[in-house]
């Protein structure tokens, strides 16, 4: 009989232990941040239709004699949505739950220490991920483009990861402003940077001054390494394009969890 409720006691604990590990916090806290901001339509459709809906009108409708076209737009919308999705997913949801006390009460909760972050950070590349899919079904389905498997593959790697720095940069908007003026804010720093970093028209294209003024926009270094896969890019080093991406990153972040541990 003692054996018996020994037994039944240890197969508590480990269902008990189980039902609150670590690992269960994260996913239950990234899997509801996830469906909170796909049930918020002033977050989810434009992040996931306006880079669909551009490109299909200037790189599909607009184009159609020019297969260069739609190839150049699907890398560079790439790095249109994905900067969208990191920027509004932290920059404008940080500030609002910042003005409502929510991050007092996460602070209460007996959650993992950094849970939180992640849980957005993995939302922000699950939006990139579906954004990336997307235009790559309109790519090659409507727009004629034809990659090789591995360049296919690399473009959406490239993508998922190009997240990051703008996740960051929208965490540091986030601590900073308040929730009824980060989406100003954001939108007065997101279509500027995509425009100055030849997202929208090639860099060729524009006055001088704009190209020489591109590399200090981390979209730009984004979308060099996202025209590289396909052949399209400037000529840039590769590893000063990474290196000003992970630099950017590991600023706004290391700045805003300052500024949040305050």
């Amino acid at each position: 009989m003692n054996t018996t409720a020994a037994l039944s006691h240890a197969v508590d604990r480990a269902a008990a232990a189980a039902a609150h590990s670590p690992l269960r916090s994260y996913a239950l806290e990234a899997r509801h941040e996830f469906l909170r901001l796909l049930r918020t339509p002033s977050f989810a459709i434009p992040s996931l239709l306006f880079p669909a809906l551009f490109y299909l009108l200037f790189g599909v409708l607009l184009n159609k004699s020019n297969g260069d076209a739609a190839r150049y737009l699907l890398a560079t919308y790439g790095v249109f949505g994905v900067m969208g999705a990191g920027l509004f997913a932290f920059g404008v949801t940080v500030a609002l739950e910042r003005d409502q006390g929510f991050l007092i009460y996460k602070r209460a909760l007996p959650m993992p220490p950094g849970a939180y972050l992640l849980a957005k950070m993995a939302m922000a590349m699950l939006f990139a991920m579906m954004i990336s899919i997307l235009l790559m079904a309109l790519a090659a389905g409507v727009g004629g483009v034809s990659l090789r498997p591995s360049q296919w593959a690399l473009l959406f790697v490239v993508n998922l990861a190009g997240v990051l720095p703008f996740a960051a940069l929208g965490l540091y908007i986030g601590t900073l402003v308040g929730g009824q003026g980060a989406p100003a804010v954001v939108n007065m720093l997101y279509l500027p940077m995509a425009f100055l970093s030849g997202l929208w028209l090639p860099l060729k294209m524009l006055p001088a001054w704009i190209g020489g003024m591109a590399p200090v926009w981390p979209s730009y270094h984004h979308s060099q390494i996202a025209l590289k896969v396909i052949g399209m890019d400037a000529g840039g080093n590769l590893f000063v394009h990474l290196g000003v991406l992970f630099g950017i990153t590991a600023l706004f972040f290391a700045l805003a969890r300052r500024r949040l541990a305050a």
